[in-house]
């Protein structure tokens, strides 16, 4: 009888200890953390287990990355039910935290843009992925986030480097709703340096920066019907008004969203803000005398200013 005992414990202990080794912290609460190559249990105990404990660190690793990504979404969420949606016929009006987009519902894209600059340079990190607005009625925006190609990348009408001030408007900057097709050189050209002069005169004076499109009519150009459900804007206007009462000045471009749009040709796209008024029916706040000006040449960068 005692024999027969004897065996049965032993049927039992054998299970466990190769499950012990098999399985790190079996039967110990779970696995808590690593020390060197060796589990630590829950229960404080070291682990029987010869799994090296690296390939938990990976896991874990890889199991907070997901958690932390979660946790990025959640606060996205949280940003964006704090969006104002204001109903204008075919156009909503977005109030983001620090930018204003006027969205043509029929287009999917943006008409107008308006934000003011802050003094100084924050040190948020620039957001990665492109992100439908979840706010945003779904036949309002593009139907894909993915990039357009045949030479056009994802321009952005309001940069995120002018609202590095926080990470929650740089996460709104990259939704589509502020993107729409521009040539690489254009993005990278003279509409690139205009928001380097942007950056240049931050610090020098308040700036009010009002801005939009010119949709136009080249089915020749429009890729992306298919794939985004939106046309190829023709051009791109920006205004940059800066300081106030009778010291106020204004410049104003009409950069053509075509491969001529290099850096050296900025200058090329000059108007005045009469002309600027006449091209796209926007009435700019700034007095008559202030709207006759049209600049030889764009503002420098100051003396100093980095690129960017």
């Amino acid at each position: 009888m005692k024999k027969l005992i004897a065996v049965f414990i032993i049927g039992l202990v054998l299970p466990f200890t190769a499950y012990a080794e098999k399985i790190p912290c079996w039967g110990e609460g779970g696995i808590s953390h690593c020390e060197g190559t060796r589990f630590v249990c829950n229960n404080g105990k070291n682990s029987n287990s010869r799994k090296i404990c690296s390939g938990y660190e990976k896991k874990n690793h890889a199991r907070k990355k997901a958690a932390d990504d979660l946790a990025v979404t959640a606060a996205t969420r949280e940003t964006v039910k704090k969006t104002k949606i204001t109903k204008l016929g075919n156009i909503l009006k977005l109030d983001y935290q620090g930018f204003t987009l006027w969205l043509d519902c029929k287009k999917r894209g943006a008409v107008k843009f308006q934000y003011n600059v802050r003094h100084g340079a924050g040190n948020e990190p620039k957001a990665r992925d492109f992100k439908l607005d979840p706010s945003v009625p779904k036949e309002c925006q593009q139907s894909s986030t993915a990039a357009y190609g045949h030479g056009y990348e994802r321009g952005r009408l309001v940069p995120a480097s002018h609202l590095d001030y926080s990470s929650d408007v740089i996460q709104q900057s990259h939704y589509m709703t502020n993107i729409l097709p521009q040539t690489s050189e254009m993005t990278g050209g003279a509409w690139l340096l205009t928001e380097e002069i942007i950056s240049c005169y931050r610090n020098i004076d308040e700036l009010s920066v009002i801005g939009g499109v010119i949709w136009g009519e080249k089915p020749a150009d429009d890729y992306f019907v298919k794939s985004h459900g939106v046309k190829t804007p023709d051009a791109f206007w920006k205004v940059v008004i800066r300081g106030a009462g009778q010291d106020k000045q204004a410049i104003a471009w009409v950069v053509p969203n075509s491969t001529d749009a290099t850096e050296k040709r900025l200058d090329d796209y000059l108007v005045s803000l009469g002309e600027l008024e006449i091209i796209t029916g926007v009435k700019i706040p700034v007095a008559n005398d202030v709207k006759l000006d049209k600049p030889t040449s764009s503002w420098p960068k100051p003396a100093g200013c980095k690129r960017g």
